[in-house]
């Protein structure tokens, strides 16, 4: 099992490329399932989890080409098997994106519940009440879910009563092939979702709304080929604006888009962190002054990410003054805390909110990282705590970031990859 060996005491300076969001590659080749025609993805970010759902593709028949650089063809012929076994999805959430393209394309789906990251409940059950008001009859035994929609599904009004970014973009998928029209309300806006959106139009898809709280689409009778690049990952481009500013460095985020990075600037520039957009697709984050303490409370996108909330976390150790971090979205997502206070951060839990004081000079410790995020924002940490800190677990990290230990050598970072 690897992990990763940091040595703080050093200040990040440069500029870094942003990879493809793996939040938005995942459902794009979901859509390749949509069509039998050939489709070029530019951007896909090489990750675990890519590489799990690509493992998936090539088990249900697909065609997937990648070179490990450069653009991924896949084409998914009519020949596939829509099943998605527990041995090759069991580590990834994502598992459930397959669902509605299956289901709308072949007419039936037999996926194994999604494994993934232990941050709280993500119920499949929105996805699953989404594709029964298109008209799927939904199963659920021995750890697998089946829908069948033997005449193919319906469009119909698809409410539903919490944001999920992940159930909008199944029923998305599953709606561009339904008969007549389908509303989602109460649905997700993050980028990640107009991506998706932008994709299925240049297949053919008729689509109204992606970015709001409504989107309407027509259903078509098939969906053509299409080429296709992925946007920047606002995760990662956050990760490292953080890295600048609790090192009190300067680094230029290269091919980003600000815009997604909306919250996250706005408490950063609060905090005392000098932010500047120097190009329509780069930021320059500069944090050499005094760190002043600023409150969050996650939300759905536009508000401040919960993929960033244990890196400002960690921020926050170094910041002036009370910080209060609320969770509003997965309820385990503080797993990450005890770690830090290993490190002699001042952090205390009460229910959904941590209350975060500082200034405290960290040091280093020997800690284990419980997920995709908590992973990052200890290797945060680490980078300004006094000696030595190994983050054990780092698969987690390797889920969503792209070479992340080579990005951050390159900004000046002593970090290193060892087997443990």
């Amino acid at each position: 099992m690897d992990r990763f060996v940091v040595e703080g005491g050093v200040t990040l300076r440069g500029s870094v490329e942003i990879s493809g969001a793996k939040n938005s590659a995942l459902p794009v080749l979901a859509a390749c399932l949509l069509t039998e025609e050939p489709m070029t993805l530019h951007r896909i970010p090489r990750v675990k989890d890519i590489r799990t759902m690509m493992d998936l593709l090539v088990h249900m028949g697909a065609q997937v080409t990648d070179t490990g650089s450069g653009p991924v063809a896949v084409t998914a012929g009519s020949q596939l098997r829509p099943e998605a076994p527990y041995e090759v999805v069991k580590t990834m959430r994502a598992s459930s994106l397959v669902l509605g393209p299956l289901v709308g394309r072949f007419r039936r789906a037999l996926v194994s519940l999604p494994g993934g990251c232990a941050i709280g409940a993500r119920p499949i059950d929105l996805h699953m009440r989404g594709l029964e008001q298109l008209g799927a009859k939904i199963e659920q035994t021995h750890g697998y879910i089946e829908a069948t929609a033997p005449n193919g599904l319906q469009g119909a009004v698809v409410h539903f009563d919490r944001i999920t970014v992940t159930g909008t973009e199944d029923i998305l998928m599953a709606a561009v092939l339904a008969n007549g029209e389908t509303v989602i309300e109460n649905a997700a806006r993050e980028p990640e979702v107009v991506d998706l959106a932008d994709l299925l139009t240049k297949m053919g898809a008729r689509i109204e709304g992606a970015g709001t709280s409504t989107i309407r689409i027509q259903g078509v009778k098939g969906l053509r080929g299409a080429e296709h690049t992925i946007i920047a990952d606002r995760i990662e481009a956050g990760t490292f604006a953080i890295g600048a500013a609790i090192t009190r460095g300067d680094v230029e985020l290269a091919g980003c888009v600000p815009e997604h990075l909306g919250a996250l600037t706005a408490k950063l520039r609060q905090a005392g962190v000098i932010v500047t957009e120097t190009a329509p697709d780069k930021l320059r984050v500069q944090g050499g002054g005094p760190l002043r303490s600023v409150d969050i409370v996650t939300e759905e996108h536009p508000g401040f990410a919960t993929d960033l909330q244990a890196q400002y976390m960690s921020l926050m150790t170094q910041a002036e003054g009370i910080a209060i971090v609320s969770e509003r979205i997965f309820e385990n997502r503080f797993m990450h805390v005890p770690e830090l206070v290993r490190m002699s951060a001042s952090i205390r839990i009460d229910g959904r909110q941590a209350i975060v004081a500082g200034p405290r000079k960290l040091t280093g410790a020997h800690v284990m990282a419980s997920d995709l995020r908590a992973s990052a924002s200890l290797v945060l940490a680490g980078l300004v705590a006094e000696g030595e800190t190994i983050v054990d677990r780092v698969y987690h990290m390797d889920r969503g970031y792209e070479r992340i230990e080579s990005k951050l050598a390159g900004l000046g970072a002593r970090i290193r990859r060892e087997r443990s």
